[in-house]
């Protein structure tokens, strides 16, 4: 079992390399990536900052014109270069970055709304599709000095999925619709892109919040 002292002490290493690193967290949805990034976050405190992903999701009333709200969470429902772009920006440090937030509890990203100082060491990024080896997406290994992949036991990563929808307002029926429908494509295309990683963690010791 990996320990989260031990991702802690790699992430360490990368925080006291020098100059500015930036540590992917990738994986299906709900295998814990937003948990283990703020837990690492946490424990370096102002040397590390947290940028997800998911900050680039597709505004509702653009998934709406688009055609594309049903498949919220797939690749092009976001703003990839956009992103790609932002981590090349925090990848060479040299400038304050405003890098936007998603809140779930309105289902919308809000721009500028994490703030990147010069003065952090370590960007912990976390999404879905940091390993994908599609364009634009495939850029993004060359900009991070690592990437993680978390693998963990599928049922347990369904019924976290399904606890998250719960959370935030859908019924039983519809949480299990959406974990076992939409997610699972998504999960079913990313789960290839683990051979990628630098390291894949199958099983490890964290306490998963639904985030």
């Amino acid at each position: 079992m990996t320990t989260f002292d031990e991702l802690l002490s790699r992430a360490q290493g990368l925080a006291e390399g020098g100059e500015r690193a930036v540590l992917g967290i990738a994986g299906p949805p709900a295998s814990g990536k937003t948990t283990l990034a703020w837990r690492l976050a946490d424990a370096l405190g102002s040397s590390a900052a947290v940028v997800g992903m998911d900050g680039f999701h597709l505004a509702q009333v653009e998934l709406n014109r688009l055609g594309r709200a049903d498949r919220k969470g797939a690749p092009d429902t976001f703003d990839a270069y956009g992103y790609v772009h932002l981590i090349r920006r925090l990848a060479e440090g040299k400038e304050l970055v405003y890098a936007p937030e998603f809140r779930r509890e309105i289902e919308e990203p809000i721009a500028c709304a994490v703030p990147v100082p010069q003065s952090v060491r370590l960007v912990l990024t976390e999404g879905n599709y940091l390993l994908l080896d599609t364009e634009p997406w495939n850029e993004l290994r060359s900009l991070l000095d690592e990437v993680w992949f978390l693998a963990p036991d599928e049922d347990d990563r369904v019924e976290r999925l399904v606890t998250r929808h719960r959370k935030f307002g859908r019924s039983l029926v519809e949480a299990q619709q959406r974990a076992r429908g939409s997610d699972q494509r998504n999960a079913d295309l990313i789960m290839p892109s683990a051979q990628r990683a630098h390291l894949v963690v199958r099983d490890m010791e964290l306490p998963y919040f639904a985030v």
